[in-house]
């Protein structure tokens, strides 16, 4: 089968390509790059007026199956995906059971074949993600998965979290970790800080992440292992990790959008829906994150996609559940805040949505080098549309960006060379 998509601007940042290219896929791969191509025979895309880039990869989703369905499905999550132009995506583990075993490692990535979505589980660091027990690493590998990663139950225990990471070095897997103290944050709903006060409830302090942002440094300098830290969300957390490649660790993170685009104030305007962990932070906190993302301290932009249900986020703030949903949203939401302000080149937010976050596990994905899989996304990066949580392709309405004015929209997701995603 060949596809030729002619008159787009392609962005490959793993090639520092910057053109006005046609591509031709034939059998699912990148056969050829250049300048009027022709293709006898070939289905023709004409990607006049687009960006025509590498699939997102996205690191960070909550796929809520196996045991928690009612929120989310692996079909309903990899649409979301392919309607946001993500083509690889990293599921954590927090599924019931926890993906601690190779069989749910198989299960999940088997349930995504059909969407086109490359899924790729990752491994619980500990059985049941208790804290208690190490998993089978080298089984899980042999399963397929690119990392392993407790996700929001973060292991205390300092010797079995240096035994993982020794281990992990050992077979090659990065560790990902979120770093919050879970003694210091229990199950409080927002930054400690003024709003928390406002509000009168107990809050999430910036030292509970920072810490333990700090005690992994420590143990990855130590031990050599390369940690990754998830979603960063403080200033003072990303000029430790800037601090720690500057001395040579192998230390790696993530942001999610609405760390670089909402401050906790957003929790007086719309409550349980701005309720996230790590929580939304200060405006001098947005201003690091975004210096981060400027400067390379921080390596990519992912979702955190954790849906939940209507009931379930209808809840008073204390007691409702937190998590909101971005595959359909984090393109347009990284273009609107980081391009159109002109703090990054149109390439870094491509780089940061695809080489990087692909290169940091080892992925061969995020480029549209000639021979490789054919996943690509087209957007318009000016396009201007209003989020509207009430289309979303997720079962998931738990947004705060509702009815938020954002440029750049998808309009074909690829994968493996078969259109997933088309608008309208």
């Amino acid at each position: 089968m060949l596809l030729l998509i002619r008159n787009g601007r392609v962005i490959d940042p793993a090639q520092g390509i910057e053109d006005r290219l046609d591509v031709l896929i034939e059998d699912g791969r990148i056969a050829r790059l250049g300048q009027t191509l022709s293709a006898p025979g070939a289905q023709m895309l004409d990607a006049s007026g687009l960006i025509v880039a590498p699939g997102l990869v996205d690191l960070h989703v909550h796929l809520r199956e196996p045991g928690f369905e009612g929120k989310e499905t692996v079909t309903t999550g990899c649409a979301a995906a392919a309607r946001g132009g993500v083509t690889t995506l990293v599921a954590m583990p927090n599924t019931k059971p926890s993906t601690d075993c190779p069989d749910i490692v198989r299960l999940v990535r088997k349930k995504a074949v059909p969407t086109g979505i490359n899924v790729l589980p990752a491994g619980a660091v500990t059985v049941g993600q208790k804290g208690e027990q190490l998993t089978d690493f080298a089984a899980l590998k042999s399963a397929g998965v690119p990392a392993l990663t407790d996700d929001g139950l973060p292991i205390q225990n300092l010797a079995l979290l240096r035994q993982a990471m020794l281990e992990a070095k050992r077979l090659g897997l990065p560790l990902m970790d979120h770093c919050e103290d879970k003694d210091m944050v229990q199950n409080f709903a927002v930054n400690e800080g003024a709003v928390s006060r406002q509000l009168d409830l107990p809050g999430r302090p910036a030292i509970a992440e920072e810490l333990q942002i700090m005690r992994d440094v420590m143990l990855a300098e130590e031990t050599g292992t390369h940690v990754h830290i998830c979603h960063i969300s403080t200033a003072k957390g990303v000029d430790i990790v800037r601090q720690a490649k500057a001395r040579g660790v192998r230390v790696t993170c993530e942001t999610c959008p609405q760390y670089f685009t909402l401050t906790q104030e957003e929790v007086l305007r719309q409550g349980a829906m701005a309720r996230v962990n790590p929580p939304l932070r200060t405006q001098a906190d947005v201003e690091g994150i975004r210096a981060g993302l400027a400067d390379g301290a921080i390596d990519a932009i992912v979702t955190d996609h954790a849906p939940h249900t209507t009931e379930e986020k209808s809840r008073p703030l204390p007691d409702a559940p937190s998590g909101m949903v971005g595959l359909e949203t984090s393109l347009a939401l990284a273009l609107t805040g980081l391009y159109h302000t002109g703090l990054l080149p149109l390439s870094r937010v491509i780089a940061l949505m695809s080489s990087s976050p692909a290169s940091l596990l080892g992925l061969d994905r995020g480029t549209l080098a000639v021979g490789r899989d054919a996943d690509l996304v087209l957007f318009d990066p000016d396009e201007a549309w209003v989020i509207d949580k009430n289309r979303f392709a997720s079962k998931g309405r738990n947004t705060p960006f509702h009815g938020r004015a954002v440029q750049g929209r998808v309009k074909y997701t690829i994968s493996r060379g078969t259109i997933i995603y088309q608008e309208g």
